[in-house]
């Protein structure tokens, strides 16, 4: 469901508070956070969805890695994994089990344990995971200590949601179909160490909501305004050119009825790259908002471990105008 559906669904219920939860609903964050002992906090998501590749082993990956990378938004280390599966019990059951496998071999790669989970016969198949991880409460990172000042760091480049739409109309070329696939069975694991060795003030993991709704979340909870700089966002291959074709998908649209009069254009910029900004991710990089003197030091971790360190913006200084607004710029 797009934000603005979630909003409207959600705008009544009155959700409980406890001393030890540290992270719950308030900031839409990555996952929840409640500590258990002064030294370990429990990091608690959920995510599963229906296929976007033929291949059942890879959905596998892409879905469970999809999970797990919500631990690592929150600076956490995934411990405990449970199945959540939706599928036909009249069709071949070896696609189900590959699927499965594909899971496990990410929830194995992340150093985690698979003790369970839930089938449901359903005529569409789906596939996801509940994911435990643990974080000392102290080293919590939500998506809500932006600071006037900082610099916005993006870990993987976008477009997937894109080159899936193209996947789905057999448009997409090889390339792309392998450079998005790539980034999707990518944990973040190496980038959230990276951001836990160097004291960052906020991240999030880019999924559904877009580049752009996870941008003005993390604004919206840091009470504060932040620039965009789009053409410092990198973009997988041949993105650019399926936009321009038109194959965007719906999620993109919501995004952007969500997002109206909450992004300011102080520049043009291309209109495929604008439908790229607001197009649903899967397994996204992380966005990390940090100190710009230590922003140096971060991305020089994140490239010795062979991640894409690319500066995509900044947080306003001044007076706060209005909290949580986008301003766009070429770069």
């Amino acid at each position: 469901m797009g934000p603005g559906t979630l909003e409207n669904l959600l705008s009544d219920v009155v959700f409980p508070h406890h001393p030890d939860l540290l992270v719950g609903t308030q900031n839409r964050d990555d996952a929840g956070v409640f500590r258990i002992s002064p030294d370990t906090a429990l990091i608690l998501t959920l995510d599963f969805f229906t296929p976007m590749v033929d291949d059942p082993y890879l959905f596998g990956q892409i879905a469970a890695t999809n999970a797990i990378n919500d631990v690592y938004a929150m600076g956490g280390i995934p411990r405990l994994a449970m199945n959540i599966v939706c599928y036909p019990e009249c069709e071949d059951m070896q696609v189900l089990r590959d699927i499965l496998a594909g899971g496990l071999s990410k929830i194995e790669e992340a150093g985690a344990l698979l003790v369970g989970g839930h089938t449901v016969d359903d005529q569409e198949p789906k596939y996801g995971l509940s994911v435990t991880g643990m974080v000392h409460p102290e080293r919590v990172i939500s998506n809500g200590g932006a600071q006037a000042g900082d610099v916005l760091i993006l870990t993987k480049p976008i477009g997937n949601g894109i080159i899936a739409t193209a996947i789905k109309a057999e448009l997409a070329s090889q390339a792309a179909y392998d450079d998005a696939t790539a980034w999707m069975t990518t944990l973040n694991r190496a980038a959230s160490e990276a951001m836990q060795e160097n004291g960052v003030h906020a991240a999030t993991d880019i999924t559904g909501f877009a580049l752009m709704g996870h941008l003005q979340e993390m604004a919206t909870a840091g009470g504060v305004e932040v620039e965009l700089w789009a053409e410092n966002v990198p973009v997988m291959t041949e993105v650019l050119d399926y936009a321009a074709m038109g194959l965007v998908p719906g999620g993109a649209y919501s995004n952007r009825d969500y997002l109206a009069g909450k992004v300011v254009y102080e520049e043009e910029i291309e209109a495929s790259l604008n439908d790229v900004l607001f197009s649903p991710e899967t397994a996204g990089g992380l966005l990390i908002a940090v100190e710009e003197s230590r922003a140096a030091a971060l991305q020089q971790a994140l490239q010795e471990r062979k991640v894409p360190a690319a500066l995509v913006g900044r947080v306003r200084t001044g007076s706060v105008r209005q909290a949580g607004r986008i301003y766009v710029r070429r770069k």
